[in-house]
């Protein structure tokens, strides 16, 4: 699923960079959401305090969020769990996101991108992405750009506030579910549960996960499945 926002708010200034970052990669449970923020130079979201999103508490993340939807254009990718689930038996992972970052780069269209490299291999992550833009765009992709790039720093956090919503959104339906990760037993827990209860994993959740395929084996749902 894609969802595209204001990338047509660009005011009289010329946009000329963008930032795109990522937040849900690696949960078992819930969409990967995409995001890029395009502005005429980096000093203009320096000039907001943007910083990498898992440093900033939830309310001020929320409120960095409103600033840039107000003075700059985004834009969001969002693949669902359903979604990933089918690109995995296609690519890998990294292609997923890279194929992400570069849709989200080609709807700003600016001539020079900064990204969060998802790859061991910065330079090789930057060549992926800038062959599926469709476009010239001079792509940056270097580690933790989310802390060095201000670009890619209001990147996380869109995308974080808006996978947060929807992680929240889900808490609403199914109850407590944790934060969606492997490592945290609140999403074990739930998964465990719902997958003895129903006999097989939740929408929500990423059957193409190891983690899920375990769970399935140990409740005995294995044909099932």
């Amino acid at each position: 699923m894609s969802a595209f926002n204001n990338p047509e708010r660009t005011g009289t200034r010329v946009r000329n960079i963008c930032g795109v970052d990522e937040a849900g990669k690696g949960p078992v449970i819930g969409p990967m959401v995409v995001a890029g923020v395009a502005c005429s130079n980096l000093d203009e979201l320096a000039g907001l305090g943007v910083m990498d999103s898992k440093v900033l508490t939830a309310k001020r993340r929320e409120a960095l969020f409103e600033l840039i939807k107000k003075e700059f254009p985004y834009a969001v990718v969002i693949r669902t769990a359903s979604d990933i689930d089918t690109l995995r038996s296609e690519m890998t992972m990294n292609t997923i996101t890279a194929r992400a970052h570069a849709e989200v780069v080609a709807t700003l269209d600016c001539p020079v991108a900064w990204l969060d490299a998802c790859d061991v291999n910065e330079d090789r992550y930057g060549r992926t992405v800038a062959g599926y833009i469709g476009k010239p765009c001079q792509v940056i992709a270097k580690h933790k750009a989310d802390r060095t790039c201000p670009a890619v720093s209001a990147a996380s956090i869109v995308a974080k506030v808006i996978r947060d919503g929807l992680v929240d959104s889900y808490k609403e339906e199914y109850g407590e579910i944790g934060s969606g990760y492997p490592a945290d037993p609140v999403t074990i827990g739930f998964l465990t549960r719902y997958i003895k209860e129903h006999g097989s994993p939740p929408p929500i959740a990423r059957r193409s996960w190891a983690t899920v395929k375990n769970l399935m084996n140990n409740t005995g749902q294995k044909k099932l499945f």
